[in-house]
C-alpha cells in the first residue's frame, strides 16, 4: 500500500513539475509549484519525517509560494511577454551555466550522498531526545553556515523585490506622465 501511495504521489509531483516548467501563465506555474511542494511533503511523511514535512508545507508551500505570487502580481508577469526567439547568446550562456550547475550538483550527490557517510542519529537517540531536537542541534551546530547563508539569500530576494517594485512603479508613473 505504501509503495502504491509513493508511486501515485511521485507521478503527481513529476506532472506538476513539468506543468510548472511548460505553463505559459506565470500564476499557473506558481500554483503547480505549490502542488509539487505539497507532494514532496507527502514523500517526507512516507519517510516518517513529519517535522520536515510540516516545515516543507509552512516554509516552502506557504511562504515561498506566496512570495513568488506576490512578485508575479507586483511585476505584472502574469500578462506575459512575447519572446521573439530562444536562440540568443544570453540564453546559450544560461543553458551552459545550468549544465555546469547540474554537473556540480551531480558530483556532490555522487561524492557525499551515494558514497558518503550516514547520519549519526540512531533510533535510540531519536527515542531519547526526539527528532525535532536532533534537527535543531544539527542545524545550529554542523549546518550553521548553510543556515545563515540561506537567511542572507532570502534577504537579498526581499531587497530585490522591493527594488524591482519601486522601479516598476517609477516606470508606470513615467508612462502616465507621457
Amino acid at each position: 500500500m505504501e509503495q502504491l501511495i509513493f508511486l501515485i504521489v511521485s507521478g503527481i509531483a513529476i506532472a506538476a513539475a513539468l506543468s510548472m516548467v511548460f505553463s505559459r501563465n506565470a500564476v499557473h506555474s506558481a500554483l503547480f509549484l505549490l502542488l509539487n511542494l505539497c507532494m514532496l511533503a507527502v514523500h517526507y511523511v512516507l519517510l516518517n519525517a513529519q517535522f520536515i514535512a510540516a516545515a516543507q508545507i509552512v516554509v516552502y508551500a506557504g511562504a515561498i509560494v506566496v512570495l513568488v505570487l506576490f512578485v508575479i502580481m507586483l511585476l505584472g508577469a502574469e500578462l506575459g511577454e512575447a519572446i521573439p526567439t530562444w536562440l540568443t547568446p544570453k540564453h546559450g550562456l544560461v543553458a551552459f551555466l545550468g549544465l555546469v550547475l547540474l554537473t556540480v550538483l551531480g558530483s556532490a550527490v555522487s561524492e557525499y550522498i551515494i558514497r558518503g557517510e550516514s547520519g549519526t542519529a540512531t533510533a535510540a537517540m531519536v527515542a531519547q531526545e526526539g527528532s525535532i531536537e536532533l534537527v535543531g542541534i544539527a542545524l545550529f551546530t554542523d549546518y550553521v553556515l548553510a543556515f545563515e547563508l540561506t537567511s542572507v539569500l532570502l534577504l537579498v530576494g526581499i531587497i530585490g523585490v522591493v527594488v524591482l517594485g519601486g522601479w516598476r512603479q517609477v516606470q508606470h508613473r513615467n508612462q502616465l506622465d507621457s
